[in-house]
């Protein structure tokens, strides 16, 4: 965000039709948007805020193929072809974003690396060496490693070589600028908040505009319409991320995973004065959760201890879903949509998935299938292999959504003993109500009820925010919507005397 130039593209403000409306411009609805419009359809994208500036915005940008243990968990919990598919797909997005950089000639500091997921410990090793076996057979260049760059000992490595890793916020700013340039629309600030599925689509926006489409892509990450019920096997998890500059000599060459100590993700980035960027990915936590400052600290000394660090030049945090069989949605919103799409559930691979699902929805829309189209279709069910995810996510939505409300909250005395920049959802005139006291003492108070669904929200004590637990919502202190699926703002409330 601070190396890439702020967007100003215009807020719809009439009604308009087109023949592909996107609802949603992160790195999914922007290469789907693009995708479309080489295709000879006019297409409109709607951002709620500003155009990549959401999870693509903050992303660490591993565009690779090489995704933790992901082909030997395929192989044995679907088949090898499920394996071969995805691998092949996730590759095509690799090369169709260099074949994009080359054609269009733009500056995203695209770098070909290796990509790792290593383990510490001896007894994970065997683990290791079926994935480099399971990847092989789905044709990556895998091999079996315990020599890296990074600055201490693994036990055991997968490697997967001819990798990259770029800016995508320049790339996707870029695919933005061309589609525009051949006749698609962007428009920010219009945030969507109904769809009726006719013929042609009907959507509105908050500012009461209708738009017709024949075709809608819903590419929101969580999608702010419930009717496919995805929200009962999508699963919300948000990671910190700490990035410090560092000598271009201690680059340690690639790029690396282990789900080790909560997830430990590094990788470099060009930076200043011939510098690079260290990026520090971890400690990921379900939105909602109540400890999350332990966990940004805890990274942070993982880096600084590791790696030498002095100081940090960012800390962020970025989110996305899961879902309960692992692979993402990509296709028919439900079974019984003709002309409404959906991308999601990229389980913290979006940068290939994203731009994989912008071609895949491309033909879909156009009547034809491309071979791995049937892994990612939303419809799919694979009961066995979702079961226990989907039992896991199913107890944790329902036991926020009822035992919040069963569980005692304090009174609005508690509100007094607040500390600034702290919150505490209690008890005000019976209702469950979000009080926050800014850094000034002034006190706010909203709503603790989520307008999505309806789950009690939780303070981020770290960004200082009202956290959805069950679907992922956030708003901030005020109520105003920092990321869906929700659709409206929490309600403002009296704070307490």
């Amino acid at each position: 965000m601070d190396s890439s130039p702020r967007t100003n593209y215009p807020q719809v403000l009439n009604d308009m039709q087109v023949d592909v409306a996107v609802v949603g411009a992160g790195i999914a609805g922007i290469s789907t948007a693009w995708e479309l419009v080489r295709a000879g359809r006019s297409v409109a994208v709607f951002e709620a805020d500003r155009i990549v500036a959401g999870t693509t915005g903050y992303t660490t940008a591993k565009l690779t193929a090489q995704h933790s243990l992901v082909y030997d968990r395929l192989r044995s919990s679907f088949d090898a072809e499920t394996a071969r598919l995805y691998a092949q797909s996730q590759v095509d997005a690799i090369d169709r974003v260099a074949r994009t950089v080359a054609e269009l000639g733009i500056d995203c500091d695209l770098e070909r690396a290796p990509a790792y997921t290593y383990t510490l410990s001896p007894d994970n090793v065997a683990q290791i060496h079926a994935e480099v076996d399971a990847a092989r057979a789905a044709g990556l260049p895998a091999s079996f490693a315990t020599e890296t760059g990074l600055p201490f000992p693994v036990a055991g490595a997968i490697r997967v070589d001819d990798q990259a890793q770029f800016h995508p916020r320049r790339y996707l700013l870029a695919l933005a600028e061309d589609l525009s340039r051949n006749g698609g629309q962007i428009f920010e600030h219009t945030r969507i908040v109904d769809l009726e599925e006719t013929a042609p689509c009907r959507l509105t926006t908050e500012n009461g505009a209708t738009l017709s489409a024949q075709h809608v892509v819903i590419a929101t990450q969580f999608p702010v319409f419930d009717r496919a019920k995805l929200f009962t096997r999508l699963v919300p998890r948000r990671e910190f991320v700490v990035a410090a500059a560092i000598p271009a000599e201690r680059d340690p060459g690639g790029m690396y995973l282990t789900k080790q100590d909560n997830t430990r993700s590094v990788r470099t980035a060009p930076y200043h004065a011939g510098k690079r960027l260290l990026i520090v990915t971890g400690e990921g936590f379900r939105p909602g959760a109540s400890d999350v400052a332990q966990h940004v600290q805890r990274l942070a000394d993982w880096t600084r201890q590791h790696f030498q660090i002095d100081a940090l030049a960012y800390r962020w945090a970025a989110q996305d879903y899961s879902t309960t069989d692992g692979l993402p949605y990509i296709g028919r919103f439900h079974s019984g949509a003709e002309r409404v799409w959906v991308a999601t559930g990229f389980g913290s691979w979006g940068m290939t998935n994203g731009v994989m699902a912008g071609p895949l929805l491309t033909a879909l829309i156009n009547g034809h299938r491309p071979e791995w189209a049937g892994i990612y279709d939303p419809g799919r069910l694979h009961p066995i292999v979702e079961s226990s995810s989907f039992l896991k996510a199913s107890l944790n939505v329902a036991r926020r959504f009822i035992g919040d409300r069963l569980r005692p909250k304090p009174d609005s005395g508690m509100a007094a003993n607040l500390s600034p920049g702290t919150g505490e959802v209690i008890r005000v005139s019976g209702e469950s109500t979000a009080i926050y006291r800014d850094d000034a003492g002034k006190l706010e108070a909203v709503s603790a009820t989520c307008t999505h669904l309806g789950c009690t929200v939780g303070f981020n004590d770290v960004e200082r925010s009202w956290d959805c637990p069950c679907h992922g919502s956030r708003f901030s202190t005020d109520g105003a919507i920092l990321h869906g699926p929700a659709v409206r703002p929490l309600e403002h409330r009296d704070p307490p005397d």
